[in-house]
């Protein structure tokens, strides 16, 4: 310690070590001297020493910045050194393509990777103009376009830049990659956008939302002979013909406008005047807000076709002279025109027409007068007759005519007059004023229940008779025809007496929800209580007050009591819809809405939307578009919900889809009673589950007679139903004892809870179908001959299992091993049932338990295969 040394010792020590105290000998000195240098340098070397480690933190910290711009650049960058070897990848570049440094170490390494083609690696590097010296690498490229390889094999478009990136003699390289892939796939699509728009064959333009054109293709100058130059900013309705009128583009409008497209075959005129047909969709282009932006146009030129097809249809079917339908195509209207009487329960009125001194013309005038005055006497005969009826020449001067929905006598006689008078209205053909008159026989079909033959053969026997009886009239075939009428007035008078005698009463059939459970509602149904006969059905006495002032009475009084007995069912708290039939000349009544406005009024705790007014589809065929907007004043109005009844009966089923805004379809009960036993029934039936599915309309089925009927609808996406396997029609008392009795029927709700997919759903219906089949069969076999009425499909190539195995291949839904086993062993059995059935109409005697028990066993194949299959 310092303290403990002497005075001399002390100095002693402070001249050699610390310099402090400083001797006065030379030696001293100069080592104290020498001790300061070495102090300045270690000092000197100690600052050298700091300012290094700080330089080296300083470039740490800007490597680490560096590498941080590097990694949260979404930009793609590498980094290679001079000597070839990669140094950094940012993260970019690794999301991108999938590459880390364990996968290209080197430049050679990315290369082989990422241009594993020879000629392209070969040209990146040339187009790079990358260097491979023995020492170091070198890039000498700003912007190069070229396509990757990706780890995972996708290919990427990008643009890469070299970048130099130290200050060495041979810097390291950045190379910088912008993917441009989703930018050349949007230049691809736009090429392809063009393309098809300046080279497709179907006429395009494109208007604004206001319908001014923007832009045609040449296709469409091409088709249209208008220039693109000519068209811009004019309305389509420039090549509008007069094939149209207002109301069909009104509709076209309201379509688009509703739906957001529209189709059809409409005539357009060209520049020079010329008409032609085009198939054209016109289509709705909306922007990110649904606001509509453009309209698009799409159409092709069918002209030529349409002329061939009218050609042909004009030599099959129409006669060359007059243009009328001929034999062939008459005796077809003639088939479909006894099935709607049939249906609708009106009457056909046969009509023979022959003309009266038609020979003198030719023989005073010549033959092309006489032609001339054919053609005439057909156009007067046409405008005469309403749109479905049908006029045809038989040959020389012989017409027939099939007037359809005749209502009465009066009402046919009527008819005729008409075409009478305009007949016999003078005619000036080449400068000669001719007269002409004709002999007309009549006969009403069913009144006369004949065949077509038959009555055609009656109404030229009734127009001899006219001839006879002095020519220039007409003549009824029907002697009978006085005391008929008669016998319908004395009908009327009846029905009339009924209605003021509180005689009609209502009957009522719950209409349910198969799938849920549920009552839904109830069909009102009127029938006679007659003192004398009974109970009488509707279909023996409506007809005979059809288009008189007593239908419109009758209806009205069903309106009123059936809103009265629903009251009544939601005072007792089951609320549900009360669906109410309407005929087609009712629903066109003028004072139809006061009354239904007076009766909602009277019971204001019925809400409107309970009502459902049914309307026969077969009933608006006259005038559809009236019908379409009565109907749409009925929804919007007074809040009630409409039908269309027997549906898939008329004519133009799927038009009335489209323009009837009605809310529920009703398929028809002819197609749901053989459903399970004809598959063109089936086929009908799932054809109107799609059109209504298709058109958002509610379906339901009437005439659901067995629990195997409700099933098979239910799979085929049918919920709703009505008919004797839920209910009979029944009194208001006996529907209230029902609806507190009433049980869902369970096999419905556990079909309905299944989750079947398309091929559980075909194997569903293949089990019904088939146990259905089997068992209408078996019951015949062991019947006694003369109480069978009916058997069920024996063909099987036209059974329903044909039919689903073909969809089933279509659908891709069984293995083809499956279908071809399943296909032998339904036709094993249909043979042996068809054996069976043979056998038992030789003997007319029950088949044996023998025979019965190979039946079963034929079928047990069948039930392998379902079986089978359900369990996969």
């Amino acid at each position: 310690m310092l303290s403990q040394l002497s005075e001399q010792e002390n100095k002693e020590f402070e001249s050699q070590w610390l310099g402090i105290k400083i001797d006065s000998g030379p030696q001293l000195k100069t080592l104290i001297q020498f001790g300061s240098g070495i102090l300045l340098l270690f000092l000197l070397f100690s600052y050298w020493i700091y300012r290094l480690r700080q330089s080296r933190r300083a470039l740490q910290e800007s490597e680490g910045r560096l590498s941080d711009v590097l990694n949260t650049s979404p930009v793609p960058e590498i980094i290679i050194d001079n000597h070839g070897k990669i140094t950094y990848l940012n993260q970019a570049f690794i999301t991108s393509f999938g590459y880390d440094l364990s996968d290209i170490p080197t430049l050679d390494d990315w290369l082989l990777r990422t241009f594993p083609k020879v000629e392209t690696r070969e040209r990146f590097i040339t187009q790079a103009d990358i260097a491979f010296n023995k020492q170091y690498v070198s890039f000498n490229f700003e912007s190069i376009e070229t396509d990757l390889i990706c780890k995972d094999g996708q290919r990427r478009s990008v643009i890469a830049n070299a970048r130099k990136v130290t200050s060495d003699t041979i810097p390291d390289t950045l190379i910088i990659l912008y993917d441009i892939t989703e930018r050349k796939r949007a230049e691809e699509k736009l090429k392809l956008s063009g393309r098809v728009f300046t080279q497709a064959h179907e006429g395009i333009l494109i208007t604004d939302a206001d319908g001014l054109i923007v832009d045609v293709n040449p296709a469409f100058s091409e088709i249209t002979g208008y220039s693109r130059e000519e068209i811009l900013h004019q309305n389509p309705s420039i090549l509008r013909s007069d094939k149209h009128d207002a109301l069909y583009f009104e509709e076209m409008w309201n379509e688009l406008r509703q739906q957001g497209h529209w189709q059809g075959e409409i005539w357009n005129k060209r520049k020079d005047g010329q008409l032609y047909a085009e198939l054209l969709t016109i289509s709705t282009l909306v922007d990110d807000y649904g606001e509509t932006i453009h309209y698009l146009g799409m159409f092709s030129d069918i002209t030529q076709s349409k002329e061939q097809q009218h050609a042909l249809e004009m030599m099959a079917h129409y006669d060359v002279l007059t243009q009328l339908p001929n034999r062939t195509l008459f005796a077809d209207r003639f088939k479909q025109a006894i099935a709607h009487s049939n249906r609708n329960k009106s009457l056909l009125a046969v009509v023979f027409l022959d003309l009266d001194g038609f020979k003198p013309v030719n023989d005073t005038y010549g033959h092309e007068a006489g032609d001339q005055l054919l053609i005439e006497v057909s156009a007067r005969i046409q405008s005469c007759i309403r749109q479905d009826d049908t006029a045809s020449r038989l040959g020389g001067d012989e017409f027939a005519l099939l007037l359809n929905d005749v209502s009465s006598a009066e009402h046919c006689e009527t008819l005729i007059n008409r075409i009478r008078h305009a007949i016999e209205l003078p005619y000036h053909i080449d400068g000669n004023s001719i007269s002409c008159s004709a002999s007309i026989g009549i006969t009403l079909y069913p009144l006369d229940n004949a065949d077509a033959d038959t009555l055609l053969r009656h109404a030229d026997q009734a127009m001899y008779q006219a001839k006879v009886s002095g020519r220039q009239r007409h003549h009824m075939f029907d002697t009978q025809q006085d005391e008929q009428m008669s016998e319908q007035q004395n009908q009327f008078k009846s029905i009339e007496d009924a209605l003021i005698s509180d005689q009609l009463v209502l009957f009522y059939q719950p209409k349910v929800n198969m799938r849920s459970g549920d009552i839904i509602g109830a069909e009102a149904l009127i029938r006679w209580q007659h003192p004398e006969r009974g109970l009488i059905t509707p279909a023996h006495f409506l007809p005979v007050v059809q288009g008189s002032y007593l239908e419109i009475n009758i209806g009205n009084w069903v309106i009123e009591r059936a809103i009265k007995q629903l009251n009544n069912w939601i005072e007792r708290g089951w609320t549900m819809e009360m669906s109410i039939n309407i005929s087609s000349r009712h629903l066109q009544w003028q004072g139809l809405f006061d009354h239904l406005d007076r009766v909602l009024a009277k019971y204001p705790n019925v809400p409107s939307y309970l009502i459902q007014l049914e309307v026969l589809e077969s009933s608006v065929l006259t005038d559809i578009n009236n019908i379409s907007s009565i109907i749409e004043t009925c929804r919007h109005t007074l809040g009630l919900k409409i039908s269309l009844d027997d549906f898939g009966t008329g004519y133009s089923s799927l038009t009335h889809l489209r323009h009837l805004p009605v809310d529920t379809v009703k398929i028809d009960q002819s197609f749901v009673r053989d459903l399970i036993d004809d598959p063109n029934d089936y086929t009908i039936i799932d054809g109107v589950i799609g059109l209504t599915d298709a058109f958002h309309h509610q379906v339901i089925a009437e005439g659901v007679e067995t629990t195997e009927h409700g099933m098979m609808l239910l799979a085929m996406g049918c919920d709703l139903a009505q008919g004797y396997a839920i209910a009979y029609p029944m009194s208001a008392d006996d529907c209230n004892q029902w609806f507190t009795d009433y049980q869902p029927n369970k096999q419905w709700i556990d079909l309905a809870n299944r989750q079947l997919n398309a091929e559980q759903t075909l194997l569903e219906l293949m089990t019904l179908q088939i146990n259905y089949w089997l068992n209408r069969v078996i019951a015949n076999l062991e019947s006694s001959p003369d109480t069978i009425t009916h058997w069920p499909l024996m063909n099987h190539k036209k059974c329903h299992f044909s039919l689903w195995l073909e969809q089933a291949k279509k659908q891709n839904l069984f293995d083809r091993v499956w279908i071809e086993s399943m296909k032998l062993a339904y036709t094993e059995l249909y043979h042996n049932a068809n054996s069976l059935k043979y056998q038992y109409q030789e003997d007319q005697h029950p088949i044996n338990d023998a025979g019965i028990a190979e039946l079963k066993d034929h079928f047990k194949t069948i039930e392998l295969l379902l079986d089978a299959k359900k369990q996969q």
